[in-house]
């Protein structure tokens, strides 16, 4: 399933096949399946050698003892790649993260003076009706009476 996010394109779908093999290794080392699949291995291996099932590793099991050693030699520097990709990754996923934020800063920034033109234009149509309202008013306050609104008044 191909990555959405640019980072992960560049770091994981267009990673060489050793990355990626190093990846699924570590990926399969660090999980519960591998943990119970070597605890399994482990159990057999002991309970042959000591029923003499088989008899090829017998107690202090120092065959046994080299096959962990191999293991953590592989393990350990593919753990460190693991590792090394992880912050790479991080780093370029904050990197680009980052680039986001900068460009939805200066969006909000162009909105928010677009927001502060807009108040600017209410204020000023505000202004202008009221002053409007004050001339309407006084017009109304200046014009003599008419004859059906002096009618209206002595009754």
């Amino acid at each position: 399933m191909p990555s959405r996010h640019p980072v992960n394109q560049t770091l994981i779908d267009q990673a060489p096949l050793g990355q990626r093999i190093a990846d699924a290794v570590t990926g399969f080392l660090g999980s519960w399946r591998f943990i119970i699949f070597q605890t399994a291995i482990v159990a057999a291996w002991v309970a042959g050698n000591i029923y003499l099932i088989f008899h090829f590793d017998p107690y202090p099991f120092i065959f046994l003892n080299l096959a962990f050693s191999t293991q953590a030699a592989y393990a350990a520097p593919l753990i460190l790649l693991a590792s090394n990709r992880a912050a790479l990754r991080d780093r370029l996923t904050l990197e680009h993260t980052a680039g986001q934020a900068d460009i939805e800063e200066r969006q909000n920034e162009r909105l928010l003076r677009g927001n502060t033109e807009i108040l600017k234009r209410v204020e000023t149509l505000e202004q202008r009706i009221l002053e409007m309202e004050g001339r309407i008013v006084a017009l109304l306050n200046a014009r003599p009476p008419t004859a059906a609104s002096a009618a209206d008044e002595t009754s």
